[in-house]
């Protein structure tokens, strides 16, 4: 039972920036401020807990700059999506750009924030994770189709195949006070994917942005948008592996070249 508790206030802590933007939709539904559009608000919402999030110490310089690159990959699927029809943000802001709101970018941006905040409180380890190649290769495969599938054929059934085959073997370990649990990559990508699409849920309903079937009224977001969900959450993780991994390799060659010069001064 105390890991489970653990568990589920490091949860708590690194959904931080996802809860704040979660109660800044839950408030401007509820409550209008004058002169302001509610997706500006949300946009100057976003940017205070951002900076709120790095001047607490709850993330550091180098996590806030992989945020800001999710954030732009996040932006540029928006304005793609949005002029495409898949979904829309209907109310008028000047912060908008091709019918898209800025505050959008800072929704993947708390996608990035919780894996990496999730990373280092439950100190994560990637066991057997495949070759650089295979996992850039794949994820930004991933990445493309949410693009190509609007002209050609949508190919994510041939993905997730692909996904099977090279993370087959990969397994997350995780650490809970005194014991080291792991699972396989494969069950986390579906669990997470799962959870966002609750909030996916939760988000809609508070008007973050509208699917076309909820024009008239709220539904709940079609169950298949699961998939969809675990696959940015794919790109997501590969992303932040990735970087994790090219940055330990950075600090052990550093480590090295400074004892090297150790010994050659002494």
């Amino acid at each position: 039972m105390k890991y489970l508790i653990h568990f589920t206030w490091q949860q708590a802590l690194a959904c931080i920036f996802p809860l704040i933007i979660f109660a800044a939709l839950a408030i401007s539904k509820f409550v209008e401020i004058p002169y302001l559009p509610r997706y500006d608000f949300l946009l100057i919402v976003c940017i205070l807990g951002q900076i709120f999030m790095l001047a607490s110490g709850l993330e550091t310089k180098d996590e806030l700059k992989t945020i800001c690159v999710f954030h732009l990959i996040g932006l540029a699927l928006e304005i793609f999506k949005v002029h495409m029809g898949s979904w829309a943000y209907p109310e008028d802001a000047y912060s908008k750009v091709f019918g898209v709101p800025l505050y959008s970018g800072f929704m993947y941006a708390s996608v990035a924030s919780y894996i990496i905040q999730s990373w280092r409180r439950l100190d994560l380890q990637m066991i057997h994770w495949p070759k650089a190649i295979y996992a850039g290769g794949i994820s930004a495969l991933i990445y493309l189709n949410f693009f190509t599938h609007h002209f050609s054929y949508d190919v994510r059934w041939v993905l997730k195949a692909l996904l099977v085959i090279v993370f087959f073997k990969t397994f997350v370990s995780f650490r809970l006070l005194d014991r080291v649990f792991k699972m396989p990559l494969l069950l986390a990508f579906v669990l997470i994917g799962f959870f966002i699409w609750i909030a996916e849920n939760i988000t809609t309903f508070f008007g973050a942005w509208q699917y076309p079937d909820q024009q008239a009224a709220w539904t709940i977001v079609h169950i298949g948008k699961i998939s969809s969900w675990a696959l940015l959450v794919i790109i997501s993780i590969i992303i932040v592996a990735q970087l994790k991994r090219v940055k330990s390799g950075l600090a052990e060659k550093e480590l090295v070249e400074g004892e090297k010069t150790a010994v050659t001064e002494y």
